[in-house]
């Protein structure tokens, strides 16, 4: 009977564990940067990296993240701190406007504004890592800058040589 009482006491205590558990995701420069367990699972290479420590009988202290930049790794936990906290909506596809306000939350629409080379790698970084909700408010953002364009930015934005002869 104590076994049955335990067994809920156990699963509440769990997420409070990732909660005050610290893991920390190190930069491709060797930065380290503490986080929350659970903002960290955010990511499925992180959580698979940690339950994969986990089995192995060691906790893992330290996630190693060579291809992701240390000023891009703190636009990633940005994100995922915030989305822990307070979760973005589900992405409608196809997207409903190209403006970000309409499609997201205010904070994750502010979010997005940043430089054309940060998203890209703020994309790389969510694929290579595996934050699925990051990546698709990134590549939302991009589709809806490719759509509020006429149809020669895009090829000058990404180097597409208009190569069409009629």
């Amino acid at each position: 009977m104590a076994d049955a009482a335990a067994a809920p006491a156990a699963a509440e205590a769990a997420p409070a564990a990732e909660e005050t558990r610290i893991v920390h995701l190190v930069s491709r420069e060797g930065d380290s940067f503490g986080v929350s367990v659970r903002v960290a699972k955010m990511s499925e290479l992180v959580k698979t990296m940690l339950d994969e420590a986990l089995e192995e009988g060691a906790a893992a202290q330290e996630i190693l993240l060579p291809t992701v930049k240390s000023s891009v790794l703190t636009k990633v936990i940005e994100f995922c701190s915030h989305h822990v906290e307070d979760p973005m909506n589900e992405i409608e596809k196809p997207l409903k406007s190209a403006n970000m306000r309409e499609v997201v939350q205010d904070w994750f629409a502010t979010y997005v504004q940043v430089e054309q080379e940060v998203l890209y790698e703020l994309i790389l970084a969510a694929q290579d890592m595996g934050i699925k909700p990051l990546h698709d408010l990134l590549c939302a953002t991009m589709a809806s800058m490719i759509h509020r364009q006429r149809h020669e930015e895009p090829r000058t934005r990404f180097n597409i040589a208009n190569d069409f002869v009629p």
